[in-house]
Parts: structure tokens; C-alpha cells; sequence
């Protein structure tokens, strides 16, 4: 639940990216664990009615998820995986910014999403370097991004690296992320079994 001392997003939609077949987990929709009895996808709305002027799910089976309440949306260039969810997710944007997040990161928590915000500054996107790696699925991104993110899936296939270094995003270092999020909570995800162990996560 966020503090009262987080400012609301009002120039912001949350957006969850449900894609993926969860192969290694049977199939089950990964938004559907249940971190502490309460499925994921459920908690991580919550938090963005709160913090965001809207919240959208972006889903191309969308079933699993239309009892929360969301509006869903799908990819609209099939087959680019987490590109095409951020593009469909631009796309159907009514505010200048979006907020992505995995529909399976259960610790998802307003001071580090409001503390990211705050690192935008006059860039286009701003994501995390964490461990080596960018971490485009916990990130802002402007609608000024959605030209070169159509461009690009349009003639290929990207990598969200690829994209984010053309957009021109603003990386926050994994030192700098250390002061917000000593131990990157934030992005943690559940992929295979030891997963949810480790996370204390529950098929539902």
C-alpha cells in the first residue's frame, strides 16, 4: 500500500504485461500467484488505482484477467513478446507517461515506483540497470517513445535494450537503485518452480 507521502502519478497509467505462456509453470497465468493469499495481478492494480491516473492489463488472452476490473488490451504486432506488449501499451495510453510492470513481480511497492518517477527528468523513458541487466518491465516510458517502438518492431525484432538506447531513456545505475531498493525487491519474478518457493508464492 503506498504511503501518504507518495505523490499520485496523475500524467502516468500503470500497465501490467501479461504475456508469456508459463510454460514452466504448467501454464497457469503467472498473474494469477497468489503472493500472501492475494493474486498478483490483483495486488499490483491496487496499488496502481492508487498511485496512476489509470491502470490497464495488457493481455492476448485476456480470460484470466477480466474479473479485476481492468481494461485489457492486446498486441497489436503479434509475436514481438515484451516490445509488443510495451507498444500495445503506448498505444492505448491516454496520459504522456506509462508505468510498466511483469504481471508476475509480486513485490511491486509505491516508494520505489514514485522514486523512479522522479528520475525521469526531461528523458524520454527511464529504466534500471540491475545486476548487468536493464530491467525495461519495471520502467516509465513516454508516449514520445511509441514512433521508434512501432519503427522498430515493424522491421524486426528488437530487444528492449535495443529499444530503450534508441528511444534515448535515462538508465538509473544499480548503485544509485541500491539507495531505493537495497536488495531490487522491486523486480524480482517468478519463472519456474524454485521461483515461487523462493518468493513464497502460491499456484492458485
Amino acid at each position: 500500500m503506498p504511503r501518504r507521502s507518495v505523490p499520485r502519478l496523475a500524467d502516468c497509467t500503470g500497465v501490467l504485461v501479461a504475456g508469456g505462456q508459463a510454460t514452466r509453470l504448467g501454464g497457469v497465468p503467472k498473474g494469477l500467484l497468489r503472493v500472501g493469499g492475494e493474486p498478483i495481478v490483483g495486488r499490483a492494480l491496487e496499488l496502481f488505482r492508487q498511485l496512476f491516473a489509470e491502470s490497464v492489463v495488457v493481455a492476448n488472452d485476456p480470460a484470466p484477467y477480466e474479473r479485476f476490473g481492468a481494461p485489457l488490451v492486446a498486441d497489436l504486432i503479434p509475436g514481438k513478446g515484451a516490445p509488443g506488449g510495451l507498444h500495445a501499451a503506448l498505444a492505448a495510453a491516454r496520459t504522456e507517461w506509462i508505468f510498466t510492470a511483469a504481471c508476475d513481480m509480486p513485490f511491486l511497492a509505491a516508494g520505489p515506483i514514485a522514486a523512479l518517477a522522479a528520475e525521469r527528468g526531461d528523458a524520454p523513458a527511464v529504466a534500471v540497470i540491475w545486476r548487468g541487466r536493464l530491467e525495461p518491465l519495471h520502467a516509465f516510458w513516454s508516449r514520445a517513445c511509441l514512433p521508434t517502438v512501432e519503427r522498430m518492431l515493424r522491421d524486426g525484432d528488437p530487444s528492449m535494450w535495443r529499444i530503450a538506447t534508441a528511444a534515448g531513456a535515462r538508465f538509473v545505475s544499480e548503485e544509485r537503485w541500491r539507495e531505493i531498493d537495497p536488495q531490487g525487491r522491486s523486480f524480482e519474478n517468478a519463472n519456474t518452480r524454485e521461483d515461487l518457493e523462493r518468493l513464497g508464492l502460491e499456484v492458485p
